[in-house]
């Protein structure tokens, strides 16, 4: 059976060979820093469970000033840009083929392992979701490597170059979904759900699905991210009153409460590793100005699609 480990070995071998391919760059100056970053970061998924939570603290924080201190951008072996456009005018619509895979595979997989008698045997069912998207991403690398047939390195090489560009801002999600497990392990949770109460009539399902949706994007603005908001909110309000006392769908509840915050996510910018690696991967002179203008430009978008949420909540996550 594959389980939630194998993937793990999997992310943890991707940062080990990005790790070693910074450090055996010259042309990084900062080359032993992001070696030492991204090593740590392989650390974390190959040995984690090993570490303790004293040790993984201790390998959380050196991740943190490493991160403050700057990491370095190589030059990758890669193709040039150009050759990267005139491939893609070359080959079309066609280049989505791989990118398709991937989620193609993990709703199958997903489906097999929780509705088919033979798929649990294969895939872990608790974690099928995860596993089959690790599943997908392998095998639309391999569809890539006898389609494009470029260097064995390539994929490493190609996943080097992003993450440079991207920086330390590709590991935030994870620590802020972090951070946000340590705030409602302080209780926050029960502090927010108490001042809620004592503000805001929760007992009509508008006004309830209302302070959880808005809640939600507004703890993401904060926070940055909607992993960071979605336990304080849960808790709060999400289980214990839209669940809890007005009878809602668990599973509809969380989900569209998650959208909600990804509301929050298009107009902040905490969210770093959305905002702004439009800037970075665009390699954009000034890039206060372009995280600014990325914001601006998805206002627009992200409070009707707040709305859009509060409703679809209101009207799917109750019995009729």
């Amino acid at each position: 059976m594959i389980t939630i480990a194998h993937a793990y070995v999997i992310g943890g071998l991707f940062f080990a060979g990005v790790a070693l391919l910074s450090v055996a760059d010259a042309t990084n100056p900062r080359r032993l820093r992001t070696f030492a970053f991204w090593g740590l970061l392989a650390t974390s998924f190959l040995a984690g469970t090993h570490l303790g939570d004293f040790g993984n603290g201790l390998l959380a924080l050196g991740l943190v000033v490493l991160a403050t201190l700057g990491l370095g951008a190589g030059r990758a072996e890669t193709t040039s840009p150009d050759e990267r456009r005139q491939s893609a005018m070359r080959r079309g619509n066609s280049l989505f083929l791989p990118a398709l895979i991937i989620p193609a595979v993990a709703l199958a997989g997903t489906l097999a392992a929780k509705q088919t008698q033979w798929g649990p045997m294969l895939i872990d069912p608790s974690q099928a979701t995860l596993v089959s998207l690790v599943l997908g991403v392998l095998i639309a690398i391999a569809v890539a490597m006898v389609w494009f047939r470029p260097p064995a390195l390539a994929p490493l090489q190609e996943g080097r170059r992003l993450l440079d560009a991207v920086g330390w801002a590709a590991i935030l999600p994870q620590m802020l979904a972090s951070l946000g497990a340590v705030f409602l392990a302080a209780g926050m949770g029960a502090q927010v759900g108490r001042l809620f109460s004592e503000f805001i009539p929760l007992e009509g399902r508008l006004v309830a699905v209302s302070a959880y949706c808005i809640g939600m994007a507004l703890f993401t603005v904060v926070m940055g991210n909607a992993f960071a908001a979605f336990p304080v909110m849960t808790a709060a309000v999400g289980l214990p009153i839209l669940v809890g006392e007005l009878g809602g769908d668990p599973a509809r509840v969380c989900a569209i409460g998650m959208l909600a915050g990804f509301c929050g996510t298009l107009m902040t910018p905490m969210a770093a590793n959305f905002n702004v690696v439009p800037a970075n991967l665009l390699d954009l002179p000034d890039r206060k100005s372009a995280l600014n203008g990325v914001i601006r430009a998805q206002i627009p978008t992200a409070i009707p699609l707040l709305l859009v949420n509060i409703a679809l909540m209101r009207f799917l996550a109750f019995p009729t």
